[in-house]
């Protein structure tokens, strides 16, 4: 049995179309349905969701608990690496008395609207939150032994540290954690034992990448085989990557058959140097919208970016085409944006493709007859805005 807490809350996607009630302690409940005897949920049950938490019981069996509220949590994304708008905003969110849990098996994520007093024996911890994470014990939660995931940016955060081993460590000493699981985006993630050295984990690479969600698949699968099956930090971490993989990849839930899981998710992502050429047009609100997104988004997951935009500007083309060519020389991929069917972008793909490097490009409402050359020369061609992305950042240079 292991007891999952956190926030249950609405969840809408423009691009792709998602709508449905998840949130942090949902998902990961869901995705480990079928791995435990018994799930037991505790949340805050808002009313205006109802029929979602109706349905988390009847359609995945799991034991929902916990005090009825006022405030159902939005959340909606432009698309699934995007930055949420909350509603209400989380500044307005009511703050209501902490849920006491007590258990054997215990995953805890922050909340909004309040937050979980845990006394577990094998506990794990995901603050949650890019803006606030909590520390573990600030409400009088206690663990006999304690395992924190958490991300860079989370991490900085709650250390004021920006070193990854010195994060671990200010972690590890202050909230006397035994495991720390630092999470590396694309990069995989650092496991960090106490009184051990420290084990790089995987990612592993899925042709479609459904972010929204993704780290509750993580630690909700890390929880089961840490906590409940009580399997070697590390190796409960890389079954956990092959889940988010599968998740990312399908959007399905709950998670497959362990074994199915490492015959399905074997494509390892190996750690790749190089900077990303980022080819597109700005020329109107949109375009520039989409080439700063993307830019950020990169730049977010510590990539290096040449982007024409940024790095050489608007002026005529004398001048500004051999600069940007000359960027592109220094760059391992290009990720290009095929909207609109912009000249430059076309060239610039076939500069690329002339020296061997490689193309990822994202083509959203482009007929298939203008996709011709670049699909017919290797450039890789996808249709989501996040997939290509995370393709780029994979790629082999």
């Amino acid at each position: 049995m292991i007891t999952v807490t956190g926030g249950v809350y609405r969840e809408r996607c423009i691009e792709p179309y998602w709508d449905d009630i998840f949130g942090s302690a949902g998902r990961a409940a869901v995705a480990i349905a079928d791995y435990s005897d018994q799930v037991i949920l505790h949340t805050y049950r808002a009313k205006g969701l109802s029929d979602g938490f109706e349905n988390l019981e009847s359609a995945f069996g799991l034991v929902m608990r916990g005090p009825s509220v006022a405030d159902a949590v939005e959340f909606d994304y432009m698309h699934s690496l995007g930055n949420p708008r909350i509603t209400p905003r989380p500044d307005a969110i009511t703050e209501n008395p902490p849920i006491e849990i007590e258990g054997d098996v215990v995953l805890r994520f922050g909340m909004l609207e309040g937050s979980a007093c845990v006394k577990g024996k094998r506990v794990v911890y995901d603050p949650q939150s890019a803006f606030d994470p909590r520390p573990y014990h600030e409400n009088g939660s206690t663990a006999e032994t304690l395992a924190v995931i958490l991300n860079r940016l989370e991490g900085r955060h709650l250390s004021g540290l920006s070193d990854p081993a010195e994060i671990v460590s200010h972690i590890q000493d202050s909230w006397n954690a035994d495991v720390v699981v630092l999470k590396m985006g694309g990069h995989g993630a650092m496991v960090h034992v106490r009184g051990e050295n420290p084990v790089h984990v995987r990612s592993f690479r899925s042709e479609n990448v459904w972010k929204i969600g993704s780290g509750d698949v993580f630690s909700g699968a890390f929880a089961h085989f840490w906590g409940e099956k009580q399997l070697p930090a590390a190796e409960a971490a890389e079954l956990a990557s092959r889940a988010t993989s599968y998740y990312c990849g399908t959007r399905s839930l709950p998670l497959p058959p362990v074994d199915r899981l490492k015959a399905e998710v074997t494509d390892a992502v190996a750690p790749r140097g190089g900077k990303i050429y980022l080819a597109a047009p700005f020329f109107n609100l949109g375009e520039r919208w989409m080439v700063e997104e993307i830019r950020a988004q990169l730049l977010h997951m510590e990539v290096e970016v040449f982007s024409p935009l940024h790095d050489v500007g608007v002026g005529p083309g004398d001048v500004v085409a051999q600069q940007d060519l000359a960027g592109l020389d220094e760059c391992s991929v290009v990720l290009a944006i095929l909207n609109g069917g912009d000249a430059g972008t076309i060239f610039e793909i076939g500069y690329a493709v002339a020296k061997r490097i490689p193309v990822i490009a994202l083509a959203q409402n482009v007929k298939p007859e203008d996709l011709k050359m670049p699909a017919g020369s290797g450039c890789r061609i996808y249709e989501d805005l996040v997939t290509a992305i995370y393709q780029t950042v994979w790629a082999e240079p």
